[in-house]
């Protein structure tokens, strides 16, 4: 039987190299199309939850996980040897930065290795993990092509990045158009092949470098272009215009402008990261990307520019923030979801914390994380007597659960990073908002 008789069957073996926010929804999508799916994981405690069909990632449906294990099309993994009976393997493996801001590229390392190992003929090896333009040739094909077998004749490499939005109500794994680029043509074919029935719009573009650069693009605009409103915010604080207003009143002209809001800082697994893959691809040719550094700058003083706020709202109540009792609300990096990735409330937890306030947090979301050192922090329920002890709330995640009437009716002070005070009564005296102070009068 041909590649392509088995493809019109689905009797084509599909892996997943990562089980995390990006490998398991892929994982569960390709099982749901009908391909018999391994998921390769170096986590023991995660293979045996998703044999067991238990979710832990919030854009699966538990229904769809229990769903494709229980009918034998999803089983995982920690055994890299599977690759040998695959046709396909996706990499989703983690890219995050070093401390100087250089790609860590040792969990894709660890992933070639282990594919290169069991290479054999035929394997199509897609990486979706973002990381810097160049990677897929210059850093990938030399291990693949180590073993003797030929790019586009003997094996198969492309490259397609994720593009996850977590707790996005309208695009998915599966309705979001999927950008596809091969070493070859034949690489791109091949690796639509098997996409194009997982995913509802394919995207193909010339070369696996466009790939990449796509998905840094995209990023990096929204960087560039958060860091830009971050800016205004202060600068609209300067001049006693709240900014919010300014934001919605540009909002209204139907072509040119598109809204975007400040906020306490970046977070997540994209756009805080993202941006210096460009950044440090730039460097190795001598050329400093000025926009994408003046904009991660802006973006990362805003948790300082926070604790300013913190410490003004104080102020005016003759406090001050060594010994205060102060409530975070929000810890996970945007509204509704759990995930505290590069979370900006986590440094203003941090910052809080080491200016001597006694900090409490409360997130419906996330239960605990993790210190900087060792232990965890314990959300604490949102009552009205906690509110009312505290000398300061700052809202740093608008969690739609959250009644933010009460939180207002109830605190001393309020620092509204999020403008999810809008409309709200009793907000003049007691509110803060980010980008308008109003001498206290929101």
């Amino acid at each position: 039987m041909t590649f392509y008789e088995k493809l019109q069957t689905k009797n084509v073996a599909f892996g997943v190299i990562g089980l995390g926010y990006v490998g398991l929804p892929l994982a569960v999508e390709a099982a749901k199309a009908g391909f018999k799916v391994t998921g390769i994981e170096i986590d023991p405690e995660k293979v045996k939850k998703v044999n067991e069909g238990q979710n832990y990632i919030g854009d699966v449906a538990d229904a769809d996980l229990k769903q494709v294990v229980t009918d034998g099309y999803l089983t995982a993994t920690t055994d890299f040897s599977a690759i040998k009976e695959l046709e396909y393997v996706s990499i989703c493996v983690p890219t995050p930065l070093n401390k100087l801001r250089d790609p860590d590229m040792s969990f894709i390392s660890s992933a070639m290795q282990e594919i290169t190992r069991y290479l054999h003929k035929d394997l199509v090896v897609i990486l979706e993990s973002t990381t810097y333009p160049g990677t897929t040739r210059e850093y990938m094909l030399p291990y693949l092509e180590e073993t003797g077998l030929k790019v586009g004749k003997d094996f198969f490499l492309a490259f397609s990045p994720e593009r996850v939005d977590p707790g996005n109500p309208v695009y998915h794994t599966k309705n979001t158009p999927k950008v596809i680029g091969g070493i070859t043509k034949e690489c791109t074919k091949h690796a639509m092949a098997v996409y194009k029935q997982i995913f509802d719009q394919m995207v193909p573009v010339a070369s696996a470098e466009a790939a990449e650069m796509a998905k840094l693009l995209e990023n990096t605009f929204r960087m560039i272009n958060i860091g830009m409103v971050n800016e205004l915010a202060i600068i609209c604080d300067r001049l006693g215009v709240d900014v919010w207003e300014v934001i919605e009143a540009a909002g209204t002209k139907p072509f040119g402008f598109m809204k975007f809001f400040p906020g306490p800082g970046l977070g997540g697994h994209c756009i805080p990261i993202d941006p210096h893959y460009l950044s440090w691809k730039m460097r190795t040719l001598n050329y400093k990307t000025r926009f994408i550094e003046l904009a991660a700058e802006v973006n990362t003083s805003m948790p300082e520019y926070v604790i300013e706020s913190v410490i003004e709202g104080l102020n005016y109540h003759k406090k001050a923030i060594n010994g205060s009792k102060i409530l975070l609300l929000g810890m996970a990096y945007k509204k509704d979801i759990d995930d505290l990735r590069e979370s900006p409330a986590i440094d203003i937890y941090n910052i809080l914390v080491d200016k001597g306030a006694e900090v409490i947090y409360h997130d419906p979301h996330c239960p605990l994380f993790k210190l900087d050192g060792a232990g965890y922090v314990e959300s604490a329920p949102l009552t009205t007597d906690l509110l009312k002890e505290m000398d300061c709330v700052v809202i740093t995640t608008d969690h739609t659960a959250v009644d933010y009437q009460k939180v207002v009716d109830h605190a001393k002070l309020v620092i509204d990073t999020r403008n999810a005070t809008k409309g709200l009564k009793n907000t003049a005296e007691k509110v803060l908002r980010l980008g308008y102070k109003g001498g206290l009068n929101a």
